[in-house]
């Protein structure tokens, strides 16, 4: 899929980062470059080579979305191991949950609803980078199953982007990328966790299954209690 949007061969024994998801401003797809000098040395970095994918699309007329879009296409373009993508259809988003290893969700604090796109990632095997926001909090256990990106204690908004993008990059700069070169088999067992903590709670299995217990026999068993009530009075 990237070499056939943009001509870049990916190394799949490298760590692969994705974020892949409609751009919107609060969703903060640059947040990782922020800092660009030390996303540089992140991505050139030899002993600990770094793939980053980006993927989605503005709609047509959010204009600070599509400013979002085109900053990280001319920042990256000529970055060999960087590579933004045009859209996200099924299809795409299949293959970058399957081919990723890490799934980065980086949207400003309170203001993600839930995040889906991070609990099929799980299922496949891609672990989530993720601020604590949207489904995450119900999720996570750090270094465990999923990663953390502490946020800020502000609200200021240039600040807080200043202060998690330092704490992304530390993240990845101290502990993530070290496991995942130099403890593979921590690494993988943070990858099995993930898989086995996702599915009971997350799955479409479960919602059907809650949804008819809670909704349908529990007004059964209610409508069948006002039944007998009313024939007791009578």
């Amino acid at each position: 899929v990237v070499a056939n949007q943009t001509g870049k061969i990916f190394d799949e024994n490298v760590i692969t980062i994705v974020w892949a998801r409609r751009f919107a401003a609060y969703k903060r797809a640059n947040l990782l470059l922020r800092d660009f000098e030390r996303f540089l040395a992140l991505v050139n970095n030899k002993e600990f080579p770094v793939q980053v994918i980006w993927a989605g699309k503005p709609y047509p007329e959010d204009f600070g979305a599509i400013g979002i879009f085109n900053d990280i296409h001319w920042k990256t373009k000529e970055l060999p191991n960087c590579a933004i993508l045009t859209g996200y259809e099924m299809e795409l988003s299949r293959l970058l949950k399957r081919g990723s290893d890490l799934w980065l969700n980086t949207p400003k604090m309170f203001r993600e609803a839930s995040g889906t796109s991070g609990m099929t990632a799980a299922m496949n095997g891609s672990v989530n980078l993720s601020i604590p926001d949207g489904w995450i909090p119900e999720f996570s256990k750090h270094g465990k199953n999923c990663f953390i990106i502490s946020p800020a204690e502000t609200d200021a908004s240039d600040e807080q982007d200043q202060i998690e993008n330092d704490n992304l990059l530390t993240l990845l700069e101290k502990e993530i990328v070290p496991m995942y070169y130099q403890k593979p088999k921590q690494w993988t067992a943070v990858v099995k966790q993930s898989m086995e903590d996702v599915v009971p709670l997350f799955d479409s299995n479960r919602m059907a299954r809650e949804y008819y217990e809670k909704l349908y026999t529990t007004t059964n068993t209610k409508t069948k209690a006002s039944k007998d009530k009313e024939l007791e009075v009578i």
